[in-house]
């Protein structure tokens, strides 16, 4: 007898997966798995080699038909992997891939594409398997202190040329003041037994509207001119960022079950400091809705 380990097996392996949409095209994700089961005590290995047919046989079953969700190929990977290793009594199945849709700029109505990181896994043990469906996307946050102490300056400027104060609050009203600026990672995924009911594109839209605004791959002068003032008049702190995610979680999703658990994570690449910013939370769905309906019922006091 030696030590058991919770994970054994294989990462990055590379497999095509193709979503049905009905009468559209599919979506097609080149998608990068890592596949693991647990090893008991009593086996000194997976027989790694034989194991490697085992997973590869596996993923190219799960993925050989058009699937109805990304996550099921998870689920259904990590169910057969659990069906053909007697001694394990867990086994896990993750997938990140590359996920790319056509939007428009917002200001000159441009044509360009928007890249996501889509997340799903799956879990199988002999009470079940829960899936798991998400993405991480981009976007651009201001600080708000920062942007403060600009406004500050403006005001102080302002008086000392002897305009009136009414016309100074209009014009900061009008014309939002620096600060300084950083690109944001937004992560939000849903885990649920079985499949969370969520639309993956409503997913993505999600995280990308936390921030203080959409960034975009192609952008024309009035486009870049548009996200500048976007991020400027709604700057956020990246606890802000986690807390409207939060909010349109509840609004978007209010119909999933009490037990699905959300993970919303910020991280934001800072532009005048060293170090990074970062905020995280992971709750159940019911907890967030009774946290977020409390919070409304006394701000309506």
């Amino acid at each position: 007898m030696t030590v058991g380990l919770s994970q054994v097996g294989v990462t990055g392996v590379e497999k095509l997966v193709k979503v049905d949409r009905g009468g559209d095209r599919p979506l097609v994700f080149m998608a990068d798995f890592s596949v693991f089961v647990d090893l008991p005590g009593e086996r000194k290995g997976i027989d790694m080699s034989r194991n490697m047919e085992v997973i590869d046989e596996v993923l190219e079953d799960a993925t050989r038909e058009e699937a109805y969700r990304i996550e099921d190929v998870c689920g259904d990977a990590a169910d057969r992997l659990l069906e053909k290793h007697d001694y394990t009594s867990m086994a896990e199945v993750r997938m990140t891939a590359e996920f790319v849709r056509r939007e428009q700029t917002p200001a000159s109505e441009r044509e360009t594409q928007n890249a996501s990181t889509v997340i799903a896994s799956a879990t199988a043990t002999e009470e079940g398997t829960r899936e798991e469906i998400g993405a991480e996307v981009t976007g651009m946050t201001v600080c708000p202190c920062s942007q403060g102490m600009s406004e500050s300056r403006a005001r102080e400027t302002l008086e000392e040329l002897d305009v009136d104060g009414g016309t100074i609050d209009e014009f900061l009203d009008e014309v939002p003041q620096p600060g300084h600026s950083q690109r944001g990672h937004a992560t939000l995924t849903f885990t649920a037994d079985g499949a969370p009911e969520v639309d993956l594109l409503d997913v993505i839209d999600t995280a990308r509207d936390a921030m203080s605004a959409r960034i975009y791959n192609y952008a024309k002068r009035p486009d870049e001119d548009h996200m500048t003032y976007e991020a400027h008049t709604n700057a956020k702190f990246v606890e802000d960022c986690v807390r409207t995610m939060a909010e349109d979680v509840i609004d978007r999703f209010g119909n999933l079950d009490d037990d699905v658990v959300v993970r919303m994570k910020q991280s934001n690449d800072e532009s005048i400091h060293q170090h990074n910013a970062h905020a995280e939370r992971d709750v159940r769905m019911g907890r967030l809705r009774r946290e977020l309906d409390g919070e409304r019922a006394y701000g309506d006091d």
